[in-house]
């Protein structure tokens, strides 16, 4: 397993991975409406713009197959998925222990915008719940998320 930068040529991976697991893992937890919200969210220019500046990371497998992204800018974690076939594997660990020890060299505290399926995880973690947000989407649809920090 290995943790590289992403360059510009790598954006259809960064993509793929981003909108993969968002269609295959949110509709167990979130409505349509808030599943497109995220799609929309992590669209082609949020991710160009994050890979430019050079924010985002990915996480290769010992056959050196890209299965896992994380974007990291200033002391937030943003965009932490593993494609659906390799969860439960320790990817989304190494990642999200790369995303921590990355924060830490410059911060003491690190914030994540926590969806509902990765929540419970970053509770494990050492995280505390100190924001709901409630987004209305289509379809009158919400989407609900915890913002969370953990001190380092």
């Amino acid at each position: 397993m290995s943790i590289r930068l992403a360059g510009k040529s790598d954006f259809d991976i960064v993509k793929e991975i981003t909108h993969i697991t968002i269609n295959e893992i949110y509709p167990h937890y979130y409505p349509i409406g808030a599943v497109n919200f995220f799609l929309n969210h992590h669209n082609a220019v949020n991710i160009k713009n994050d890979i430019s500046e050079n924010c985002v990371f990915l996480c290769y497998n010992s056959e050196q197959i890209a299965v896992g992204t994380v974007t990291i800018r200033n002391n937030e974690i943003f965009r932490l998925f593993v494609l659906p076939n390799y969860q439960g594997n320790g990817y989304g660990k190494e990642l999200l222990d790369f995303a921590e020890c990355t924060i830490a060299k410059i911060y003491d505290e690190i914030i994540i915008d926590a969806s509902l399926c990765a929540k419970a995880l970053y509770q494990k973690r050492g995280y505390i719940e100190c924001e709901y947000h409630t987004i209305k989407t289509e379809n009158n649809d919400y989407l609900c998320y915890d913002i969370m920090k953990k001190q380092l």
